[in-house]
Formats: C-alpha cells, sequence, structure tokens
C-alpha cells in the first residue's frame, strides 16, 4: 500500500499547499452566499416549523461547498497531469486501479470536507445550528463527496483539456447543485417540479445532509441514503472499469 499512501499523500498535499484558493477562497463564497439571502430573504421565509430561514440555509450551504470542491479537486488533478504530461510518473508506478483510484477519490473527500468544516464553522457566527442526528449528516457528508470526486475522476478521464472540465462543471455539477434545494424546500415548487426534483441525485445528498442538523426532510434519510449509495456504487464501478482499461490515459 507503499504507492496508494504516497499518491494519496500527493493529492492532499497537492490542494492543501494553495489552500487560501482551494479552501479558504469556497468558504468565502458560502459566506457571501449566507449574507446576501440571509438578509433578502431571513424574515420572509418559513420552511420547517421553529428553524429561521438562515438556520436552514446553512447546511444546504455546507454540503454544497462539500460537493463542488470534492469534484474540482479530482477533474482538476487528473486533467492537470495529462495536460502537462507528468501522469505517466504516476502510470509508470507499481499502482493498481484500485489504489489509483482510492487515492483520487479519498483526496477529494479530504478537500470537500476541509472545505465543509470550514463553512460550518464560519457560518456558526451567524446562525445558531444543533445536531439532531449527527451519524446522518457525516455519512450524507462523506458519501456524497465520494460521490462527487468519483464523477470529478471520470470527467477528468473524459476530458482532453481545461476547457472540458469548465463545461462538464458549468453545465452539469453547478445546475444540479444549485437546483438541489440548497437555497429552497422543493415543497415550495410547482407539483411538476417537485417531480422533477426527484430525478436529482444532488437533491437527496442535500435533504439527507439537512436532516442530520434539523430532523427533519423532505424524503426519508434512509431513502435519500440508498439513492447516494447506489448511484456511488455504480459510478465507481464505471470509474474502475475505465481505469482498468487504460481510457485516455494509456497510449
Amino acid at each position: 500500500m507503499t504507492g496508494f499512501a504516497t499518491l494519496l499523500y500527493k493529492e492532499v498535499l497537492r490542494f492543501w499547499k494553495v489552500a487560501f484558493q482551494t479552501v479558504a477562497g469556497p468558504v468565502l463564497s458560502a459566506l457571501l452566499y449566507l449574507v446576501i439571502f440571509a438578509q433578502a430573504l431571513g424574515e420572509r421565509v418559513v420552511v420547517f416549523d421553529g428553524v429561521p430561514f438562515t438556520a436552514f440555509l446553512v447546511p444546504g450551504l455546507v454540503m454544497m461547498s462539500v460537493l463542488q470542491n470534492a469534484f474540482a479537486n479530482s477533474s482538476s488533478s487528473l486533467i492537470q497531469s495529462k495536460v502537462t504530461g507528468n501522469l505517466v510518473f504516476v502510470l509508470l508506478a507499481p499502482l493498481s486501479s484500485a489504489e489509483f483510484f482510492a487515492a483520487y477519490v479519498l483526496a477529494a473527500v479530504v478537500r470537500g470536507l476541509a472545505v465543509g468544516v470550514g463553512v460550518l464553522a464560519v457560518t456558526m457566527w451567524f446562525v445558531e445550528l444543533r445536531l439532531a442526528a449527527p451519524l446522518w449528516a457525516l455519512a450524507f457528508a462523506f458519501l456524497g463527496a465520494a460521490l462527487l470526486g468519483v464523477l470529478g475522476l471520470l470527467a477528468g478521464l473524459w476530458a482532453e483539456k481545461f476547457d472540458q472540465i469548465a463545461a462538464f462543471q458549468n453545465f452539469l455539477v453547478l445546475p444540479l447543485t444549485m437546483l438541489s434545494g440548497v437555497f429552497y424546500s422543493i415543497h415550495s415548487l410547482p407539483p411538476l417540479w417537485q417531480q422533477v426534483s426527484h430525478f436529482n441525485p444532488f437533491f437527496y445528498m442535500i435533504d439527507g445532509f439537512r436532516y442530520g442538523f434539523f430532523g427533519a426532510a423532505d424524503v426519508a434519510p434512509a431513502a435519500s441514503l440508498a439513492v447516494v449509495a447506489v448511484s456511488l456504487a455504480l459510478l465507481s464501478a464505471l470509474a474502475l472499469r475505465l481505469l482498468a482499461a487504460g481510457y485516455k490515459i494509456r497510449t
């Protein structure tokens, strides 16, 4: 497991050396979202009984930051290695496809959770939060970060240049995140759009994570966890198969 540990250390060190950009930047962005929406809607919107809108918003912002940064870590690392040509040094090492996969995904989880903890720490100065079911929150945070880490790995395998990664993030990850219930409950939507929301896997991650704070959700947390776990298993199987075949990384 020496190769796996070394690659994991390299991937974690890669984002941690520029933590001002990779961790502090997303934390500031989430804080700006909170300040703007709290000032605009804080007194006008009630989602759960006894839960201020600002408090409702925080778990969504935390999970959104976790997901986006987990995706960014694995996708940007792989495409950067492909474009600069240094991926060959990783491929020459005695690493199995499973070790390669695990190192990239776990590094993405570390970055996603680091940003999430940072967002939570900063926003707690503005709103009082309680954890009604901490294990549920931890499970959704970890599985959600892993799922987006795998998705980022798939995007990095598929892409051949940086703008393709940007398109993947801007036209898939960002819309699915923004339309997942970060800023609203789906029960506030018309019936048609409520049904559409149930086809968005990001919705289940956000909703399940929020359940960990308030003990209330739009969907039963067990059902949400099942959707996330199955999605993670399917994408992981696809990523492992592509890595074993050397898809777009071996000539």
